[in-house]
């Protein structure tokens, strides 16, 4: 299984935003797999596609995600355009992690309707797709984003638990992410996912990838906990217990996801700093 590093794109004490790029650059050099963001509209979080397009800016090998984008939120045009461009910079090391998410917020800031997210979020997967295999939408005589890197679609992976994202998997999908949650949890997501794969006639198998959260050093506890709470508010402190705080904890969850089945598992620094990617890098990789 692979590690990859999630950047700490949403925490409260990131007062420097070039330190994303000096940890993207970091974190190719230790031999992460991935760098992934995360990302509410209705938070000060750095935007994750500006924030991924430094990174490809920097980086040459490692891969990039969003882990997830609330794609309801976003207007679906103007994001296929942002996702082919960042797929064909980066050589095609992007993945578009989608989901909806759960709080009302982050509609109301976008000005979008909460109750119909799913039902958007399906007709804009319609449209991006479209847009990606340079039909003309939205009232265009002419393709309206760069062709993708591997010339049909930017890859794109869901996260969720309702059963029509396992449909949306298996009909756009390259796999599944899971924002959070247990190994136990994703074991049990890959038994729903597979079938329907299968079932939808798709050919090779589903990646399967797991969010997770960690800080390592005493120094940087109470820094990690204030920014994971603030970040979920009322669910911070469930997040906040099920975070890995030493390297033994570390090795014991690669190996808990690697034992469910998950191909890359994406860890989360939650106090920013240079150190806390040599200290996961030294207990994991």
């Amino acid at each position: 299984m692979k590690v990859g590093l999630g950047l700490p794109n949403f925490n409260q004490t990131l007062h420097r935003g070039r330190l994303l790029v000096d940890i993207a650059r970091r974190a190719e050099a230790l031999g992460f797999s991935s760098l992934a963001t995360i990302g509410r509209m209705a938070y000060p979080t750095f935007e994750e596609l500006v924030v991924l397009g430094a990174a490809a800016g920097v980086t040459e090998r490692i891969g990039l995600m969003t882990d997830v984008l609330l794609l309801p939120t976003r207007e679906p045009i103007l994001l296929a355009k942002q996702a082919a461009t960042l797929d064909q910079i980066s050589n095609g090391r992007f993945v578009l992690g989608i989901g909806v998410g759960g709080r009302p917020d982050d509609y109301a800031v976008s000005q979008s309707e909460f109750s119909t997210r799913g039902k958007r979020l399906n007709e804009q997967l319609e449209v991006m797709h479209q847009a990606w295999r340079g039909e003309p939408v939205g009232g265009s005589a002419v393709a309206v984003c760069p062709t993708p890197y591997n010339g049909r679609s930017v890859p794109v992976m869901f996260g969720g638990r309702a059963d029509a994202m396992v449909t949306r998997v298996a009909r756009y999908g390259i796999g599944y992410t899971q924002g959070g949650g247990t190994p136990e949890a994703l074991k049990a997501m890959i038994e729903r996912v597979e079938p329907a794969w299968q079932a939808a006639g798709r050919e090779g198998k589903p990646e399967f990838r797991a969010l997770t959260y960690f800080v390592l050093g005493e120094s940087a506890q109470d820094e990690a906990q204030s920014n994971v709470i603030s970040y979920y508010g009322e669910y911070g402190k469930n997040v906040w217990a099920n975070a890995f705080k030493s390297a033994e904890a570390a090795k014991e969850r690669v190996k808990a996801y690697a034992d469910a089945g998950c191909d890359e598992m994406l860890a989360f620094v939650t106090a920013p700093s240079l150190a806390q990617l040599e200290r996961l890098a030294e207990a994991v990789l």
